[in-house]
């Protein structure tokens, strides 16, 4: 077993991306986060998780902001503190993979807009779908941080984590994450995996988990005596429930101990004075549901994340069949062994999620097999932990040839088509990657953004500068 380490345990702060993404659907808007941003940067945080994630999306199709504007906006205002997004590997922040040249020039424009640490995840821990982000993080000389996304099930030994915290430091990366996104991790567990990571690597250990099996605290407690060098927290008006142990909480746990974070309790008290009617008025909307805020232990028993079980309800409601929960629940392991043992996280858990339900549904498994099903068996994500099932395989993809090699590079450069189809709207050069990321919802955020800065009637506009002539 590593050696203790006797150090300063560092904190990320996710009150303005994982946690409004946790509780509040990724609904904080740019203009609640400005006016704490000043005494945010006066703590001392070692980074703050600001943008990536869901962020991006619902930046442009729920709250009309410009999520390139935002990132500007919060870098002018943190002046001494790190910002951190979060990148999916080769999807980027979207849902499928892009080619080579849209993923380089995307984390060109993240770094050249104020992002300093890059947190790159692939569902599948398929590091191929890593190497272009992490070569072009690297190139812009970005902190790059690979999270290898944490599940359980017979290919998930220590060994496992051990070899590939090895690949990933080979690989380039500046620090490794545990990214425990159902809230799997319980705390002698992860006393054991920080341990055989620390013997297998020397790069810093970060662990990001969240706090819906009711676990959080306790984990990151016994993490950091086990040589965590980072956690992941969130001011308490919007910790706890779906999001992250509360940042006052984990800074008074290691007080006056050899892992003392520093922090002033003065300092949070404040910011998290600044929160709370956020966390009100969402309550209050019902933007917050409080059924998010409770402990739910049957993530520990079932293996699945919060989201993806209200998922599961909404789909089972819907379909008329609810008294079928109990079945699909008992499915799940089952479609996911089939699908080669991957982490439940975006997107594999919808699909595995989706199948259960069809599977149980239709009366016969695979009877009914969604798209995204297909894509998975045809190696379209890329390559699991274990191999599929071949007689599921077989009957979903039927004589098809699975690709064996690392999805994008089938994939032809699609910027120059994507700068083509959005020349009309094209405002600054990151725009042309909000709408390769999301064409339909871009060019409706790039209409309202015409309208919002001509404030006229267009029609109206075009009759004036005929009656005007300049």
């Amino acid at each position: 077993m590593a050696e203790i380490q006797k150090k300063p345990v560092k904190i990320v702060e996710t009150v303005l991306r994982d946690a409004h993404q946790s509780l509040l659907a990724t609904r904080m808007s740019t203009e609640q986060m400005l006016p704490i941003i000043d005494k945010m940067d006066k703590v001392g945080y070692y980074a703050v998780e600001c943008w990536g994630g869901a962020t991006f999306d619902a930046s442009l199709r729920f709250l009309k902001e410009d999520p390139w504007d935002r990132l500007r906006k919060l870098r002018a205002g943190f002046k001494n503190t790190k910002l951190q997004m979060l990148f999916r590997g080769q999807n980027i922040l979207g849902y499928n993979h892009y080619a080579d040249d849209v993923v380089e020039y995307f984390v060109q424009k993240s770094v050249a807009n104020g992002i300093d640490i890059i947190r790159i995840f692939d569902c599948l821990n398929d590091i191929r779908n890593l190497q272009t982000a992490v070569k072009a993080a690297n190139k812009e000389k970005a902190h790059v941080q690979i999270a290898l996304s944490y599940t359980l099930g017979d290919a998930y030994t220590l060994d496992y984590w051990k070899n590939i915290a090895k690949e990933i430091e080979e690989m380039g990366a500046d620090s490794l994450c545990i990214k425990d996104m159902a809230g799997l991790l319980t705390p002698y567990a992860a006393a054991e995996l920080v341990g055989a990571l620390k013997e297998s690597t020397t790069l810093p250990i970060d662990l990001h988990t969240h706090y819906t099996s009711g676990v959080a605290s306790m984990t990151y407690l016994k993490a950091v005596e086990a040589g965590c060098d980072i956690i992941d927290t969130a001011m308490s008006p919007l910790a706890l429930g779906t999001s992250q142990p509360a940042t006052e909480v984990m800074v008074e746990t290691f007080r006056g101990t050899p892992y003392d974070t520093g922090l002033n309790q003065e300092q949070l008290a404040e910011i998290a004075d600044y929160f709370a009617p956020i966390r009100e008025q969402a309550l209050k909307s019902g933007l917050l549901n409080p059924k998010v805020l409770g402990v739910n232990i049957q993530t520990l028993r079932y293996q699945v994340p919060g989201g993806m079980l209200s998922n599961l309800v909404s789909q089972l409601k819907e379909a008329g069949k609810e008294d079928k929960y109990r079945e699909v629940l008992e499915e799940i392991p089952r479609v996911r062994k089939d699908f080669g043992e991957p982490p439940l996280v975006t997107p594999s858990s919808q699909i595995v999620g989706t199948q259960a339900v069809m599977n149980v549904i239709a009366g016969e498994r695979y009877k009914l097999v969604p798209k995204e099903s297909k894509k998975i068996m045809m190696g379209e994500f890329g390559q699991t932990v274990k191999p599929f099932n071949p007689e599921v395989q077989k009957k979903i993809i039927g004589d098809a040839t699975p690709i064996t090699c690392r999805p994008a590079d089938l994939i032809p450069p699609q910027l120059p088509q994507f700068e083509k189809e959005c020349a009309q709207w094209k405002q600054q050069d990151e725009d042309v990657l909000s709408y390769a990321l999301f064409p339909a919802v871009a060019k409706e955020f790039f209409q309202y953004r015409e309208a919002q800065q001509t404030k006229v009637d267009p029609a109206a506009a075009d009759k004036a500068s005929k009656a005007y002539p300049v």
